[in-house]
């Protein structure tokens, strides 16, 4: 087993913290809907602490014995270290089962959500915070985006669908150039923000999703291959993974990433939901803002609160209306101390849409991935804080912005910023 791998199974919240705020850690399961038992924990980590005593004690021994052996060899001696080496295998054995009980429950705890999360069970308790853009009055008859993008020839749902099965999708004409635009444009925008664009792979060891949370928790919405690696849902998996087991210096910190990389996603659980369009696909494509930060919570709130407004900037600029949640524990992964949600309004359904959540985890991922840096003060070594946001998501981002911007005609009149990377305004029949 590779010393990367036993690291992320060591590394959860530290237990010493969980021994010391057991009713911290309770009361975060509960929050976040987690069905997880602190003192079942408790009670296998009290066992385990007792055996490796005995272990070691039975080793202590095994050593002074052999010492023993060496300035005098009797039978008698012979015949105890070989009872003690039985006694210690057993042990051993014994020991090793109960870490690995142990490694799942610890893979289990929940982070602690921040104070200020509301309480909730699902995404329909989530609270609005915030809203911009006026909302498209149309004096015709508006279309959905499939109809709008199928009559444009942008998009064909059927041979989509003929080719990669259910929730498959081609892309055509316009609605590339559109997608490879909205790319540019976030790469433009993004990187004047101090981001470093990266290309990461979609294809990551099971390690990386460990170590960023989305195992054991949410396994069912994973492709896995034939060799047990995966196909990630978001770039922050394998870019996470960059800096695992590795020391940073202060001095380099924060350190942004925008990365960019195919993702997949089962959509397992939600085949009766929003199966019609682009709204959810098994595949897409995401450009994601990561930073890791100094270990200090008001510094991962500030940074928190920036890559959230990053993309609010950004859609401000496509001009799409849209709303900011703040999501109740009910709707918080394992790790995330707390998430925005950003919702894009969708005129036809006649509600907002999700398009991109920004969260902060202080130390959950990084422990787990062994991500430290060396303190410039007195050269301690620290766990980095790590965020994550959604800086864009295609195709999702093109239902919004083709039926808010759709005429009377059936053509799409661009907004300003996004025409000027695509050399015309308006996506009609000719185009």
């Amino acid at each position: 087993m590779r010393r990367f791998f036993v690291i992320i199974l060591f590394n959860m919240l530290d237990i010493k913290f969980i021994r010391e705020n057991a009713d911290l850690v309770r009361a975060a399961a509960k929050k976040k809907r987690v069905d997880f038992n602190v003192e079942d924990l408790l009670k296998i980590d009290d066992e385990r602490l007792k055996l490796m005593q005995e272990v070691q004690a039975l080793r202590s021994e095994q050593n002074k014995l052999g010492e023993e052996l060496a300035r005098n060899k009797t039978p008698e001696l012979l015949e105890k270290l070989k009872e003690l080496k039985v006694k210690f295998k057993t042990g051993e054995e014994a020991l090793r089962e109960l870490m690995t009980s142990w490694q799942k429950l610890m893979l289990q705890v929940p982070n602690i959500p921040d104070i200020s999360v509301p309480d909730g069970e699902s995404d329909a308790d989530n609270q609005e915070i915030k809203t911009w853009g006026e909302k498209p009055k149309f004096d015709f008859t508006p279309k959905d985006h499939i109809e709008l993008m199928t009559k444009l020839n942008l998009l064909d749902l059927e041979r989509g669908t003929k080719v990669a099965g259910f929730r498959g999708y081609v892309l055509k004409n316009a609605g590339v150039t559109l997608s490879m635009a909205i790319w540019r444009m976030a790469l433009d925008f993004f990187s004047q923000k101090g981001f470093t664009p990266i290309i990461v792979p979609s294809l990551v060891k099971r390690e990386n999703l460990l170590g960023t949370g989305f195992l054991p928790q949410s396994e069912e919405d994973l492709y896995k291959t034939q060799d047990a690696d995966y196909l990630a849902g978001t770039a922050e998996v394998a870019t996470m993974g960059l800096h695992g087991d590795e020391i940073l210096e202060l001095a380099d910190l924060p350190v942004k990433y925008l990365a960019f990389s195919p993702c997949f996603r089962r959509e397992a659980g939600s085949h009766s939901r929003d199966v019609k369009g682009l709204i959810r696909v098994h595949e897409f494509y995401k450009l994601e803002q990561v930073t890791l930060c100094a270990a200090d919570h008001n510094l991962s709130v500030q940074e928190h609160e920036a890559l959230n407004r990053n993309t609010e900037e950004f859609i401000e600029l496509l001009g799409i209306p849209y709303r900011t949640v703040v999501n109740c524990g009910g709707d918080l992964g394992l790790g995330q101390v707390k998430k925005y949600d950003i919702e894009l309004w969708v005129p036809l359904e006649g509600k907002y849409r999700e398009i991109s959540s920004a969260s902060y985890f202080h130390d959950f991922q990084t422990r787990r991935l062994n991500i430290r840096y060396r303190d410039g003060e007195d050269g301690k070594l620290k766990y980095a804080h790590s965020l994550n946001s959604t800086a864009i998501p295609t195709p999702r981002i093109l239902v919004s912005l083709i039926e808010n911007y759709q005429q009377a005609d059936g053509s799409i009149k661009l907004p300003e910023a996004l025409a000027k990377y695509l050399g015309y305004a308006v996506i009609g029949p000719t185009v």
